[in-house]
């Protein structure tokens, strides 16, 4: 399994390294009117898997202008039985129709026995569970004919049996899968501050040169049984400022990267995101910036 055909990175994403937006029905109009200045857009997988409509009327023509990146959250990657065929081959249609610059999935089961349960839950991070987890990933590969990128979890429990730790769990799936990352900065803060970890020590553990994609959200601050501090990951905010922090500190280690903003819930006018994207494009520029300073040091 060592020796598979894709390699990741950027084999597994063809995004430039600029910002982009999660694409909603209703900023559609707006956004192929005014065409602004997005790098990609992204949408789930899931929404998309009718024939026609609106989604794929305006989809269709945004996808003249921007580059596309398909996100899903049903595919059960983590799961304990195989997958689902039938969704499988759905998302292969769609693949094949839009011919999208990188598709991902989520390190997360969401359905057993028949029934979807509406959510990315966490797995036990075994050598079991990588193994399947591994085989689930190449079975997509292939049925796709290209690399996915494997985004990381936000989780809020533990399992006693896990014998990895997450982020050496994650990199080892890409190495034997031949996957790409997709880095979803706001979950690695979710996840450091409920299980009380480093979040630089978490990045600075993951295959890094594997990103083909970043994702940036916000999150909901609640408290656990004892009082201390759990953060949702429920995309229905801004970016918190230690999350731009984080991706701060990645872009200093990596140079610009394709990079999401997500927003599912409460969603606000476009204007609203895109002020968030062009923060983005500054902090992408800084880096590109700070690299090429470095390259011309030690030139």
């Amino acid at each position: 399994m060592d020796h598979h055909p894709y390699r990741a990175g950027t084999g597994a994403s063809r995004l430039p390294a600029t910002a982009g937006l999660g694409l909603k029905l209703q900023h559609a109009e707006e956004i192929l009117t005014t065409r602004p200045s997005l790098g990609f857009v992204e949408i789930h997988a899931e929404n998309f898997m009718v024939d026609g409509g609106p989604r794929h009327h305006y989809l269709s023509r945004i996808r003249e202008h921007y580059a596309l990146s398909v996100h899903g959250v049903g595919l059960s990657l983590g799961g304990m039985e195989p997958l689902d065929e039938d969704h499988l081959a759905r998302l292969a249609r769609l693949v094949q129709r839009y011919q999208p610059e990188a598709v991902s999935e989520h390190l997360a089961w969401a359905g057993h026995g028949g029934r979807f349960l509406n959510d990315l839950l966490p797995l036990p991070y075994t050598p079991a569970s990588l193994q399947r987890l591994c085989d689930h990933i190449d079975r997509v590969q292939q049925v796709l004919g290209r690399p996915i990128m494997l985004e990381n979890p936000a989780t809020y429990v533990r399992f006693s049996k896990s014998s990895l730790m997450e982020a050496d769990f994650i990199r080892e799936a890409v190495r034997r899968s031949g996957c790409g990352l997709l880095l979803d900065v706001n979950n690695v803060y979710i996840t450091a501050v409920n299980h009380r970890l480093d979040a630089q020590d978490y990045i600075a553990a993951l295959p890094l040169d594997q990103v083909g994609e970043v994702h940036l959200a916000g999150f909901d601050e609640q408290a656990d049984d004892s009082g201390a501090a759990l953060l949702i990951d429920h995309h229905g905010s801004p970016v918190a400022e230690p999350v731009w922090a984080l991706y701060q500190g990645l872009l200093e280690r990596t140079g610009p990267l394709p990079t999401l903003l997500e927003r599912d819930n409460n969603v606000p006018a476009l204007n609203e995101l895109l002020a968030e994207t062009g923060h983005i494009h500054r902090l992408l520029h800084e880096a590109d910036h700070h690299a090429s300073n470095k390259e011309h040091r030690h030139a």
